[in-house]
């Protein structure tokens, strides 16, 4: 029953984490488990390099001041891997066309999903030729090629995701649904998987107001097992402000802003 539609705090440059310093403006504590689950976070993508962020929460576009909590904290999380000299790239999802997925898994002629006629023809687009996706070649315009592109380049995926209505949002969820092309090819047609895939490694940083963001979570991370993708604990965690489902009031919601504005706040070693 989470919104997550309230304006977050303005980011600072500093990145340093100590818990003694997670206390926003008006005297809100940032909690310790959310303090060290960025810090677990940041300490294991220290020792990664080829590192894909995957943003895909949402605002108003005319909104700018406006940066939801988890597209703010990638970009901390990726400003401070730069200036570690890492490799590590950054991607808006909700900023790119991508369409729906087609349902081709299971259609009137059965299971169709990537088989080999649905390889993406471009070479710019499709450059490892295990891009197979119809909707991508129904639709001139999707951009999911982006996204594929960089993640056969990448050793380590996280996605940044809201949690809305007990379920993940519907960009996260449009662009895993538009991927399933990736497990089908060994699961259903028997391929072997994808070799740039073989050992990489997913998590999730998930946001959430008030219901179910800990069973989403262990559901999105079994996705990424059945996927053949490794899901080590350091890579993903929840932050659900309240465990009150029904609490709805404005005070909640501008709760988990100063919480998130508090940690925010906080010093990330450099």
């Amino acid at each position: 029953m989470t919104r997550d539609h309230r304006r977050a705090p303005n980011q600072k440059s500093a990145l340093t984490l100590t818990p003694e310093r997670a206390i926003a403006s008006t005297g809100r504590r940032a909690r310790p488990s959310l303090v060290d689950a960025c810090f677990r976070l940041i300490r294991y993508l220290e020792k990664r390099n080829d590192i894909l962020l995957l943003t895909t929460s949402t605002r108003y576009r005319e909104h700018a001041f406006d940066v939801p909590k988890t597209t703010q904290l990638a970009l901390r999380v990726r400003d401070h891997l730069r200036r570690r000299k890492k490799r590590v790239v950054l991607l808006d999802i909700a900023k790119l066309k991508i369409h729906t997925c087609e349902g081709n898994i299971s259609s009137k002629k059965g299971n169709n999903c990537g088989v080999l006629e649905a390889r993406l023809p471009s070479r710019s687009k499709n450059p490892t030729g295990h891009h197979r996706c119809w909707a991508s070649i129904n639709n001139a315009d999707d951009q999911l090629y982006m996204i594929t592109r960089e993640l056969f380049r990448s050793r380590l995926v996280v996605f940044f995701v809201s949690v809305r209505w007990g379920q993940t949002n519907s960009v996260y969820q449009r662009l895993f649904e538009r991927l399933s092309w990736i497990e089908n090819r060994f699961t259903s047609l028997g391929e072997t998987p994808i070799p740039q895939l073989r050992k990489l490694e997913a998590g999730l940083v998930l946001f959430g107001q008030n219901w179910n963001d800990a069973q989403v979570l262990k559901t999105q991370r079994q996705n990424f097992k059945w996927f053949g993708w490794k899901a080590p604990a350091p890579l993903s965690f929840y932050w659900q402000y309240t465990r009150n489902a029904k609490d709805e009031s404005p005070e909640s919601y501008l709760g988990a802003v100063e919480e998130f504005g508090a940690l925010m706040q906080t010093e990330w070693f450099p």
